[in-house]
């Protein structure tokens, strides 16, 4: 890798100065109305952290290098920011754009993505499919120069606030999980409905609204990639998407072992710190040993991933793993702090909550398992 070490402690301080000055004083606001201000969007492009791996002719960063993604969300999840709305923007939508728009599509969509001009979103969840993508119901049909699309999508990621979606749906009645396109739906267009915010258990500041295409009328121009090719561009997608839930996964475990390691010292019971109880001891001796064994699985999947070799199975591995243990630490840090983690201004208890979710999208738990070992031959 070509990135120093010193460059990237840089862009982790230049992240940290970011969220500390223009992110900090808001955070309560956005939790209590349900969606990050469209202003600071723009800021975080003028600071250089929206397209990290899009070319600095689009707008972007050309830091392809996973480890800038990882230090973004390491900081971000640090200053208790909402994460996904930013790594489904920046992780997953850019990414697709960059990968398979054609010329004239980036250089349509992208710059104004890079600068926080627009905000992106995927819709590929269903009301009725969960994690069966391949089941999609969603329609678009042929009509001269356009796409008609009907159907609905549900609990998408920046919902609310998007400008641009990318729109999984079927093109062609061909054998289950064939015959599916990706098409780029943009706010406005006849026949396509936002609805409203979602109120959801955690991320209170992560916009999520279900989406409607009622003879949506779309340009053809707007198809992603080539018709039909909508599976092969999940496979690929997914790999990088499953790396950043990880990553959310191994740094929430870290900040919540850190507030309870601290925690368990000061707090006394029958005459001691809570801490010094054998039992306690030795659970948190197997958490920090399970958090440090993960941390070092996603050091090396990162690697991995920047040389081109992350499979989609060992993403999946990946995601499984480090979800699990993310949700152990959870639960148990909480059962720790005892009561006062109960509290919803308690920032164990907004941890604990946000990361069950993390076990659900980007492909549930048992959907990790199914992959793993269908790759196994079973």
């Amino acid at each position: 890798m070509s990135t120093t070490t010193d460059e990237l402690k840089e862009f982790r301080l230049s992240c940290r100065e970011c969220f500390d000055h223009y992110a900090k004083p808001h955070l309560e606001k956005w939790e209590t109305q349900g969606l990050v201000d469209r202003d600071f969007w723009q800021t975080m492009g003028a600071h250089g952290l929206l397209g990290m791996g899009v070319s600095q002719d689009l707008g972007g960063q050309d830091k392809s290098d996973y480890r800038y993604a990882l230090a973004l969300t390491e900081e971000m999840l640090a200053m208790g920011m909402t994460a996904p709305i930013v790594i489904s923007h920046n992780d997953v939508i850019a990414s697709y754009l960059n990968q398979f728009a054609s010329e004239e599509q980036k250089q349509r969509w992208l710059p104004d993505l890079c600068s926080g001009r627009r905000i992106a979103a995927i819709a590929i969840t269903e009301p009725g499919g969960g994690s069966d993508s391949a089941g999609m119901s969603t329609e678009a049909t042929a009509d001269g120069d356009n796409y008609v699309l009907n159907g609905r999508k549900a609990f998408i990621t920046n919902g609310v606030n998007a400008d641009l979606f990318i729109v999984a749906v079927k093109t062609d009645a061909g054998p289950r999980g064939q015959g599916i396109s990706l098409i780029v739906v943009e706010q406005g267009m006849a026949g396509f409905t936002q609805g409203e915010a979602l109120k959801k258990l955690g991320w209170h500041a992560s916009d999520t609204a279900n989406l409607a295409f009622d003879h949506c009328v779309v340009p053809k121009s707007n198809l992603l990639g080539r018709e039909n090719l909508g599976s092969y561009y999940f496979m690929t997608g997914m790999t990088r998407e499953r790396l950043s839930i990880s990553t959310v996964a191994v740094a929430s475990a870290e900040i919540m072992m850190a507030e309870t390691l601290a925690y368990v010292k000061q707090r006394k019971a029958f005459g001691q710190p809570i801490g010094a109880f054998q039992y306690n001891r030795f659970l948190l001796a197997q958490l920090d040993t399970q958090i440090k064994v993960t941390r070092s699985y996603l050091n090396d999947a990162i690697d991995r991933f920047n040389a081109g070799s992350l499979s989609l199975e060992d993403a999946a591995r990946l995601k499984w793993w480090a979800t699990e243990v993310q949700n152990k630490v959870a639960d148990e840090c909480l059962q720790l702090h005892g009561g006062s983690a109960y509290m919803s201004d308690s920032s164990i208890g907004k941890l604990w909550v946000n990361s069950r979710v993390q076990k659900i999208y980007g492909g549930t738990s048992e959907i990790m398992l199914e992959v793993v070992s269908k790759s196994m031959g079973l």
